[in-house]
């Protein structure tokens, strides 16, 4: 099951209405634990299960092969929320974006603690940032954009998307080159938008695929968007997924990767030189950025788990895959080498579905 897949399709007449009952959520505060960590390490977002609740936060140090759980609500003595989403650093911060409870939190880097909060978002995905006073943030359900300062915590404003109504359309990834932004339009919608952070406003726009979900810049410049094809029986349209490399400057494709109907492709990102793309469709795969065809094998066999959550360390290679098992229970996170053999493997919170590393 691709990631978010059933959440969307069974709980899509439910998310305009959770909006209303959780925008005011409040935090129940208790014990806390200090934290100190130093050197690089990464941070594992569990996003919970809808309306639960029990989203959370893990920590681990790749040096020392442990793992800290639930890192937030020991900081914190509250929990997190109700589905987290995605989490970026800047400014010395961490960036946690909580879906479901609309709202995303700033934390300490070394104790975890909360520094800050922006609250009542309609339904947040990613934030990208362009300068210490302004941030993007993608939206489900929502054909807006919205602009914040993370300085303040603050909305600020908004960037509309056009051709696309709150009930169609919705915001995924964002990737930055230069002064401009470009951000998958993803559920019923076929289109990479192109922003231009000095006018917040859309200046360009090309169709690929129905429903990019991810999307990247390699080291050439190059912009690689990926489609999940949408689902069979939508009234918008079912088609098999397909990979894209794409010339940011006239907004062309250069190259179309096209899958099989039955597969579906999820979490694409590439390793720390931009030189190699991974993602997973059941088992892990990977190819070079200059690749004029799909790879024949993948580098790591599913063997049974359901693969929900991928990264590569951009200081040595490893590749990190987070098994959700049942939906239900503690997730696992499984460390390969580059060439796919198993190192580590720890347990996580419910559903690992993001990382962000320090």
């Amino acid at each position: 099951m691709a990631r978010k897949t059933a959440f969307l399709r069974t709980c899509i007449a439910l998310a305009l209405t959770a909006a209303a009952a959780t925008g005011c959520m409040e935090w129940e505060y208790g014990k806390t634990e200090d934290f100190s960590t130093s050197g690089p390490g990464l941070f594992i977002v569990n996003e919970g299960n809808f309306q639960y609740g029990n989203a959370s936060l893990s920590y681990y140090d790749p040096t020392s092969r442990t793992v800290e759980n639930e890192v937030f609500f020991r900081s914190n003595g509250f929990k997190l929320g109700d589905v987290a989403q995605s989490m970026t650093l800047f400014g010395g911060k961490g960036w946690i974006v909580v879906n479901n409870s609309h709202v995303i939190f700033s934390i300490d880097l070394t104790t975890f603690r909360e520094t800050g909060r922006i609250v009542n978002l309609p339904s947040p995905r990613y934030i990208h940032f362009i300068s210490p006073t302004k941030a993007y943030v993608t939206q489900l359900w929502d054909n807006r954009i919205l602009i914040v300062n993370p300085s303040t915590y603050t909305v600020t404003g908004s960037i509309l998307c056009p051709d696309m109504s709150v009930e169609s359309g919705s915001t995924e990834q964002m990737a930055q080159l230069g002064k401009y932004v470009y951000v998958c339009c993803w559920s019923y919608q076929n289109r990479i938008l192109k922003i231009d952070t000095e006018s917040d406003s859309v200046v360009d726009e090309m169709t690929v695929g129905i429903q990019p979900r991810a999307i990247a810049i390699d080291r050439n410049g190059k912009l690689w968007a990926m489609t999940d094809g949408g689902y069979a029986g939508s009234p918008y349209g079912h088609e098999p997924p397909a990979l894209f490399r794409i010339d940011p400057e006239s907004m062309t494709t250069e190259l179309a990767f096209t899958f099989s109907p039955d597969d579906s492709p999820v979490e694409m990102t590439l390793n720390g030189d931009g030189s190699r793309l991974y993602w997973i469709n059941n088992d892990i795969w990977s190819m070079e950025i200059d690749a004029v065809q799909l790879p024949s094998s993948p580098i790591v066999h599913s063997q049974g788990t359901k693969y929900f959550g991928l990264t590569v360390n951009p200081d040595n290679g490893d590749i990190y895959v987070a098994d959700a098992i049942d939906y239900q229970q503690q997730g696992i996170v499984y460390r390969f080498t580059p060439d796919g053999t198993l190192l580590d493997q720890f347990y996580t919170g419910i559903n690992p579905g993001a990382f962000c590393w320090k």
